[in-house]
């Protein structure tokens, strides 16, 4: 195991030892893989649906026996854009080296042969496609699937924020998917969202070509208790120390976000001395820096909302009992203007995607920022 100068990792899997708890959500998981069922993976954002994909993957039961691969379709606007992403990501894994399937790859992907280079030192196929390449995504996404289809593993398709598909122009786009997945029994497919109600729509609608096609699989929140043994096991290993009150501390400051706790806690453990304590002095420093670092990006956001989108944003993050937003209450407390323009200023904080709704309640999306708002 490698060891990291910050043991709390952002943004990336680290291997087993950075990671905390999913053990039975491992265990479904790798389970849906190994008898072929797809898996319909649905969390909020920044929960961990990426790091326990990751995660899975690397076990020896899949790692061993599989061709994996994962691809983030949530800046994807269309099927085109959709294809380029998942042709890109499917070429990086399997890329051929030897001259016989060197040849077999560009008789398949005869679409984008114009992007197919070969090293002029190592001899080793290279790949440079672009959105103009994919001049016709069907058939492209035709090769892409054949190739799939003849690897020398089964494949393990993760593709996060699927629900994005349901956003593009083209019509067919769900019939197509689901025809190409029908016709390609060398893969198992994972399904990752974030927006529950748009694929349950989609995979559990009558009418709908994803129709009971995959299990539905939901993570939450890493429970409170695991976490801070995580922690406090992590900050010892370096012969720091954190007290289980500092750690619940930092979890409920950000709703135990899984991302935005680690980014507390990234912060502590870079502050905190060698055999030293977090205290209330160094937590206060550490949140202080990790929320100035932010500044620049959350001043732009701010700047750019209008005053009833401020006024709405500053009620939600100095909330402290969790008012439902629209209620008399709420805005009497606040003094809002009325129930219809707090509604309207939701609408576009909602398609800036600075508002979510979870659990029937509206947040602040990133939690951090709820943080920076308070402080201002």
């Amino acid at each position: 195991m490698k060891s990291l100068n910050n043991p709390f990792v952002i943004g990336n899997y680290a291997g087993e030892h950075y990671f905390c708890d999913r053990v039975s959500e491992s265990k479904e998981l790798i389970d849906n893989i190994l008898n072929g069922r797809n898996t319909v993976l649905v969390s909020h954002r920044r929960i961990g649906k990426t790091g326990l994909i990751c995660h899975c993957f690397e076990q020896p039961e899949i790692n061993k026996n599989y061709n994996v691969f994962f691809v983030d379709i949530l800046a994807t606007t269309s099927l085109q854009e959709f294809v380029l992403a998942l042709g890109k990501e499917i070429i990086r894994t399997l890329k051929p080296k030897s001259k016989k399937f060197v040849d077999y790859f560009k008789n398949i992907f005869v679409s984008l042969r114009g992007g197919f280079k070969i090293d002029a030192q190592t001899g080793e196929p290279s790949f440079e496609i672009g959105l103009g390449d994919i001049e016709s995504p069907e058939t492209t996404l035709d090769e892409i699937f054949k190739y799939l289809g003849n690897a020398d593993k089964p494949c393990v398709v993760a593709i996060d924020e699927f629900q994005q598909i349901g956003y593009y122009p083209e019509k067919n786009v769900e019939a197509l998917l689901r025809t190409k997945i029908q016709h390609c029994p060398n893969c198992n497919f994972i399904f990752a969202g974030s927006e529950a109600d748009v694929l349950i729509n989609m995979f559990n609608s009558q009418d709908k070509p994803f129709y009971k096609s995959a299990t539905f699989m939901e993570i939450g929140r890493i429970d409170i208790e695991k976490y801070i043994e995580f922690a406090i096991g992590l900050f010892a290993e370096n012969k720091k120390k954190i007290s289980e009150s500092f750690v619940e501390k930092a979890y409920n400051s950000v709703d135990g976000v899984t991302l935005y706790v680690q980014f507390i806690m990234n912060e502590l453990y870079q502050i905190v001395p060698q055999n030293g304590a977090v205290n209330d002095e160094i937590y206060d420093k550490a949140l202080n820096i990790l929320l100035d670092k932010q500044s620049f990006v959350y001043t732009n956001m701010f700047s750019d909302m209008t005053l009833r989108q401020k006024e709405v944003l500053m009620a939600m993050a100095m909330d402290e009992g969790g008012s439902e937003v629209m209620s008399s209450n709420f805005i009497d407390t606040y003094n809002l203007k009325s129930s219809s323009s707090v509604q309207s200023s939701l609408k576009g904080l909602i398609t800036k995607k600075i508002v979510a709704k979870e659990n029937g309640s509206y947040v602040i999306s990133d939690r951090l920022f709820k943080l920076w708002l308070r402080r201002m």
